[in-house]
Formats: C-alpha cells, structure tokens, sequence
C-alpha cells in the first residue's frame, strides 16, 4: 500500500472515529423565571427576530439543523454557543444586575445597528437569521426603550 493511500485510510478512520464523541447539546423546554420573555413584556414582533435570529447562540434552547451531528462541526458549534451564552444568556437574563441588564440592552442595540449581530458566519448558513432593516429597527427601538425603563 503506498503512502498517500495509508494516510488516506488513515484520516478515514480518524474522522470515522470522532463521529462518537460529541458535545452536549444545548437544550431546554422549560421557559425559566429569569428568561428575558419572564422579566419584560416582550412584543411579539421583536419575540419573533429574537428567536429567529438570536436564541440559538444566545439562550439555554439551540435548534440543531442536521449537520450539527458531524464532527468536528459539532465541535465548533458547541463552542460557539457556550461563548455566546457567556457573553448574553436570554434564559437567564433576569438574574443580571439592573446595571447589566441596562448595559447589555445598550450593547446589543449597537451591535444590531452596526450590523455586528448575528454573526456573519452564522447568518452565512442560516439565511433566515438574516436581519432585515425593518428587524434592526425595532431590535434598535426595543432596546432602547428597554435600556431607559431600568432605573
């Protein structure tokens, strides 16, 4: 057997192999006293970008598409998850101070503004997460009317 076809075979087994390893998924039915839907009378119409296009990196119920069962993809998900939801947890947004809850609505007012939210290579794959201005707008107003109602 020459070399090319062992190492072929060998990165075969190899990614074989790695299909049985995979990271906890990031799930959840229950709809907690601290989720952000709990604390503040969330519009429908803003309920509905938050999940479209946040709630799978941003709180405690991410929906899989079917190419998260391949490693190392699945891999990278989870890590990407678990850092979106150190940076913003709309399933425990509640339990954030006042003072956090009023700097993070700033923060993703700006973001969404900026275009900065939701990730690029997220929205690359996920067209449908894609804000439309019309989506930014009453993201931007939501937030801002949130942001001034925290004393």
């Amino acid at each position: 057997m020459s070399l090319t076809k062992k190492i072929i075979l060998g990165l075969t087994i190899i990614l074989i192999g790695i299909q049985f390893f995979q990271p906890l998924q990031n799930k959840s039915d229950e709809v907690t006293a601290s989720h952000i839907e709990k604390v503040y009378a969330v519009p429908q119409n803003v309920k509905a970008v938050l999940v479209q296009s946040c709630y799978d990196c941003h709180s405690n119920n991410t929906h899989y598409p079917w190419y998260s069962r391949i490693q190392p993809g699945s891999w990278y998900m989870a890590q990407h998850i678990k850092k979106g939801k150190e940076e913003l947890n709309f399933s425990n947004f509640g339990e954030y101070s006042p003072r956090k809850q009023r700097n993070k609505f700033r923060a993703m007012a700006g973001q969404v503004k900026d275009g900065e939210m939701p990730l690029s290579s997220y929205t690359l794959i996920h067209r449908n997460a894609v804000l439309s201005q019309e989506d930014k707008q009453v993201l931007v107003k939501w937030f801002g009317v949130m942001e001034d109602s925290i004393k």
